[in-house]
């Protein structure tokens, strides 16, 4: 049970309000649970502790896996006994917890939460205008699992992407060309076969042929 048993009329019925609308609101994507005031029917144990936020969202299927932890606070309740009892608790839990505070309780609220270690996966504020109630969103915890999943798919798309491996050049010498061989050398060219050399005719053949040689002016 929250450590603020009583908060005064006003602040109490802005309260229920309040999670009334986040009920209606929320409930476009989650199946949604308020314990409001005296009504307190769905708990959520950490631990040992069971605590009764004021919205647990759950899962629409049969299983119900708890999703997400809503806890609203007014003026009153934005203190350092409500961080420790409650949003402590809360934020230790493995479904996201969201907190909703007046507008200008956003700064006390942040500095609570840093004070106490409190993981708010989503701080909210909220304020009136007439019957119409604004909620904004002020802070967002990033989400771990979703970054490294990116961060991976970007190193895969870098990964093939990239060129081909190349050995680069030592430091201090350029980078030579290659030449690409010519049409002309890569063809072999064709040899042409070698002629025979002739044999010197042998001596005892060249003086027959001086002998039998008619003599000049017979």
């Amino acid at each position: 049970m929250s450590p603020i048993l009583v908060r005064p009329v006003r602040e109490q019925l802005e309260h229920d309000r309040v999670i009334r609308l986040l009920l209606l609101r929320l409930k476009r994507r989650h199946d949604v649970v308020a314990n409001i005031g005296a009504d307190q029917t769905v708990p959520v144990k950490i631990g040992q502790v069971q605590i009764y936020p004021d919205l647990v969202l759950t899962t629409a299927d049969k299983a119900k896996k708890l999703v997400g932890t809503v806890e609203v606070e007014t003026g009153e309740s934005v203190n350092h006994l409500e961080a420790m009892a409650q949003w402590a608790h809360l934020g230790r839990a493995r479904a996201p917890f969201h907190l909703y505070v007046p507008a200008n309780c956003v700064d006390i609220a942040r500095r609570l939460a840093a004070e106490n270690g409190v993981n708010v996966a989503e701080l909210w504020s909220f304020h009136t205008i007439g019957d119409q109630t604004r909620f904004t969103l002020v802070q967002k915890a990033p989400d771990s699992d979703s970054g490294r999943k990116s961060a991976e798919s970007k190193t895969e798309r870098a990964a093939k992407a990239s060129p081909r491996t190349t050995v680069s050049p030592a430091k201090g010498e350029k980078a030579r060309p290659v030449k690409k061989p010519s049409k002309a050398a890569s063809k072999p060219t064709a040899k042409a076969p070698a002629k025979p050399a002739s044999k010197p005719a042998p001596k005892g053949a060249v003086k027959a042929a001086k002998k039998a040689a008619p003599a000049k002016g017979r």
